[in-house]
């Protein structure tokens, strides 16, 4: 599936020494949340989040859309308290995403 071959990407960046950007990682949680793999995407956004990358709206959308679609709805809450907390802009997929 897309979200398998996300993660051989960015292994193979990670193992080549190339730095992955928030695109990447936003990019990766997009693809697992397509693919209904919640637990996949916020494995992305923690790898993403202990870097010294910052999760911006996009991520925060595509993960708590990714727990949305997986009926996790317990993480839908916790990642729209930690957007808060972390002062990243709402917008209407966000609002969306957690209806």
């Amino acid at each position: 599936g897309e979200w398998d071959k996300t993660l051989q990407l960015v292994s193979v960046m990670l193992q080549t020494k190339v730095e992955p950007t928030t695109i990447t990682f936003n990019a990766a949680i997009s693809a697992c949340a397509k693919c209904l793999r919640w637990e996949e995407a916020l494995c992305f956004f923690d790898v993403l989040t202990q870097s010294k990358l910052e999760a911006d709206t996009i991520t925060f959308n595509a993960a708590i859309s990714a727990c949305e679609k997986g009926g996790e709805w317990k993480q839908v809450v916790q990642l729209w308290n930690l957007m808060a907390q972390c002062k990243v802009d709402f917008n209407t997929v966000s609002f969306n995403a957690a209806i």
